[in-house]
């Protein structure tokens, strides 16, 4: 039997959930989209947790989108698969939990933006982050938005235009976490945090969530996100992300010429 995609465990007030899908580096595809954003959803109920800790099984947080699934996208299929990953990404800001990223290995991609979409960032020694879209032929869109205010215009520049991946402590010094610790530190780490934030009045926890919320959640940032759903179904108007995308996978050098 196949295990769950996604693993919840209760802890009073604190729910632990770890993306189950350590063989592939806890890729998103969209099963695996499906199963967190239903248990999310799930959580968020009367009697819910106040603290969801989210973590990945095996040695990876998340290591992005899956490519495999990608690859095949045509515009229409990209704007659904776009469209149900900002789904994940929205709910854990809509939710009254708040919710704890626990990052050890790689956060690329989609798995940046699950970091970015957290309320609170822990990061282990052998994290790393980046958004490598532009790698396999793709912008980065939807809650790639969310990078600018927490590590400025400048440096979310950098990532989204190079591809360049990041390790823990320049994450730090980024603003992208608020702290690192030894990997074998980190569970007991979010463990402490997740029971110090659980211990305060839930009431206050959801009216502070809802108020930070609007602090950077502005409308116009709503709108730059609902645009990256379109912006992401018109890469797939030209045959870039195949192209990139089978390159990547037979571990080949790709290069875009300029037209004459």
């Amino acid at each position: 039997m196949d295990e769950p995609l996604v693993l919840v465990e209760r802890r009073g007030a604190v729910a632990w959930l770890t993306l189950n899908r350590p063989a592939k580096l806890n890729v998103l595809n969209s099963p695996l989209i499906a199963a967190a954003t239903h248990t999310l959803a799930d959580l968020d109920a009367e009697n819910g947790p106040r603290v969801i800790v989210l973590r990945g099984a095996g040695r990876a947080f998340v290591a992005g989108a899956d490519v495999r699934e990608m690859r095949d996208l045509d515009p229409h299929g990209a704007r659904d698969f776009i469209t149900r990953l900002h789904g994940l990404f929205s709910i854990i800001r809509s939710i009254d939990a708040i919710v704890v990223a626990a990052v050890r290995g790689p956060a690329l991609g989609a798995g940046c933006e699950l970091v970015a979409a957290c309320d609170l960032r822990l990061a282990a020694e052998s994290a790393t982050f980046g958004m490598p879209e532009v790698v396999v032929g793709m912008p980065s869109v939807i809650e790639a938005a969310l990078l600018v205010p927490l590590v400025g215009l400048g440096r979310a520049q950098h990532l989204v235009y190079t591809g360049e991946v990041i390790d823990a402590r320049a994450a730090l010094a980024w603003g992208m976490v608020s702290r690192v610790v030894p990997d074998d530190e980190l569970d007991a780490a979010a463990e402490a945090l997740a029971e110090r934030v659980a211990g305060f009045s839930p009431t206050a926890l959801r009216l502070q969530k809802s108020l930070v919320r609007r602090w950077f959640y502005t409308e116009a940032m709503d709108r730059a996100i609902k645009l990256g759903i379109d912006h992401y179904a018109q890469a797939y108007e030209v045959p870039d992300p195949r192209l990139a995308i089978d390159a990547f996978l037979e571990r080949r050098p790709i290069r875009f010429d300029a037209p004459d």
